[in-house]
């Protein structure tokens, strides 16, 4: 990959943002993250005299007026999640729609011969599809996280279309991987279930187990982003990234305490939440493997063995 000259990641000290850093660091002249530690962590980025890491949120114009203009791509993964959303719309709206918003306005105004504006939206989008495996063009909207994902990746297209502002939007499918920290409460549900089974606690289960998700390990969805990044064929473009095979919550479980070798396999089923609506979910990523040539490449158990070596790994450094 050629220099991409300078970068910018809204919430970089995430999961996702971080493995992004370290991935794109090599290949950027200077990479700047903006993020307010909500839930990302300043340990989880690498020690580079090419990296900027700005405590704000992302609606803070100053920063914004000082960074846009130097930087080549954006990529924006900032957002309220899916479990902080339902707890207060609000922040949802204001986090996930306007301050979007506001960033693409100040890409106009500062920046409008921007090379990319990669956005990471959600296969949340879809909720309990009717279509399996389901396709970019159908959705159906039930929680306010997907809404106002959904609705700015129309802004995304907006732009692209009146501004001609060069936007991609990911749809990811339930990343899991290296770098998931488990002192994040809103952790995705492989991340729990390691520390649970490490800490030989029973694994918590939301409603009968029997609900699918389409896991995507990181080091995929990272090589995702980068593919968009780079070919011109993506822009105004919304992709699908997933593996097109559903596991079930219990079959994740027997899986991660087999890995983890716990002498004794329990789990301990609750009440499902309100956020607990989707019972299937298989993403089709036909479209952006015809486009991108992008496959996932990484089965289940291979990177949920690879998480928990992370985790050992991390666990003797501390």
């Amino acid at each position: 990959m050629n220099s991409l000259g300078n970068v910018l990641i809204t919430g970089g000290a995430g999961f996702v943002g971080s493995q992004l850093v370290k991935e794109i660091i090599s290949y950027s002249d200077h990479v700047y993250v903006i993020d307010d530690l909500s839930t990302g962590s300043l340990s989880s980025l690498p020690n580079s005299s090419k990296l900027t890491v700005i405590v704000k949120p992302i609606n803070d114009e100053k920063t914004l007026n000082e960074i846009i203009p130097q930087v080549d791509y954006i990529y924006h993964l900032a957002c309220s999640n899916l479990t902080q959303s339902i707890n207060d719309l609000d922040h949802d709206l204001n986090t996930n729609l306007l301050d979007g918003y506001l960033l693409l306005k100040k890409i106009v105004t500062l920046n409008p011969t921007i090379k990319r504006f990669i956005y990471t939206s959600t296969a949340s989008v879809y909720s309990q599809a009717e279509k399996l495996p389901t396709p970019e063009d159908y959705y159906n909207i039930t929680l306010p996280y997907a809404a106002s994902k959904f609705a700015f990746e129309h802004y995304c297209q907006v732009f692209n279309h009146i501004y001609d502002i060069p936007t991609t939007i990911l749809r990811l499918s339930n990343l899991y991987g290296p770098g998931q920290l488990t002192s994040n409460p809103y952790c995705g549900v492989v991340a729990t279930f390691f520390e649970c089974a490490m800490e030989g606690k029973p694994l918590p289960i939301y409603g009968d187990g029997y609900q699918t998700r389409d896991f995507t390990f990181i080091d995929d969805g990272i090589a995702a982003l980068l593919l968009t990044t780079t070919t011109p064929k993506a822009i105004g473009k919304v992709y699908n990234v997933g593996t097109g095979i559903e596991t079930d919550i219990l079959t994740l479980a027997n899986s991660i305490q087999e890995i983890v070798k716990v002498d004794s396999k329990h789990v301990v089923f609750k009440q499902e939440r309100s956020i607990d609506v989707v019972i299937r979910r298989r993403i089709n990523a036909e479209k952006i493997s015809n486009d991108l040539k992008w496959k996932s490449q990484t089965p289940l158990l291979e990177g949920l063995y690879r998480t928990f070596l992370w985790l050992q790994d991390k666990e003797k450094q501390e």
